[in-house]
């Protein structure tokens, strides 16, 4: 599995994407790390991340993972379908959950040490999920935020795809830019191997 890893949207290196992706276009979008926030809102920007998406020459089709949980089998079928598996921005503990209770992590952590030949592209919580820990994008991320109930417990263990971990929205014009300085500050204070990204940058892992 490849990896397509973004600060902010699709970010400056979308040359390199198709790329990876070759002739292979269709792609699952998963939306949610939004969920929780408005409904309209979050209208709004899965609209606009799949205009990205398209304009980038893939052809996208949302797959929410609340239809999943509990079928992890049905997902793990569904997601062979696609080529790429993009995952948008948002609360990258709100991710992590519906990652767990449909069964997405295992099938992802599958994938990679597999080496499935597949694409798996993102933003902002897409991408801070692959790592080993989220304690501290706790510091950007509310982590008692629960769209699935509060009987479900806050998740702080990552995919553990990574090797270290990345910080989105660095020293840019981002609403979060001031809160990635933290985060940054956290992993420093711990001695923990980081790589922040400025919107726009993008770490690609062939």
């Amino acid at each position: 599995m490849k990896l397509y890893l973004s600060s902010y949207r699709m970010g400056d290196k979308v040359d390199k994407l198709k790329e990876l992706i070759g002739d292979e276009n269709k792609a699952a979008f998963i939306p949610n790390a939004c969920d929780g926030m408005d409904p309209e809102e979050v209208k709004h920007l899965i609209d606009r991340d799949l205009e990205d998406l398209r304009q980038a020459g893939l052809e996208p089709t949302v797959l929410d993972l609340k239809d999943y949980f509990g079928k992890c089998d049905a997902l793990k079928h569904e997601l062979h379908k696609y080529f790429v598996i993009w995952v948008r921005g948002g609360n990258t503990f709100v991710l992590r959950q519906a990652m767990k209770l449909s069964g997405m992590d295992t099938i992802l952590e599958s994938m990679w040490v597999a080496r499935v030949n597949k694409v798996y592209g993102g933003y902002s919580a897409g991408v801070c999920v692959l790592s080993h820990s989220l304690k501290g994008i706790r510091l950007a991320d509310d982590p008692n935020v629960k769209p699935y109930g509060e009987e479900h417990e806050t998740i702080w263990e990552g995919l553990e795809i990574l090797p270290y971990y990345i910080v989105p929205h660095y020293r840019s014009d981002h609403f979060e830019s001031p809160l990635a300085e933290k985060v940054v500050q956290y992993y420093i204070d711990h001695k923990m191997l980081f790589k922040a990204l400025h919107d726009g940058e993008v770490v690609i892992i062939k």
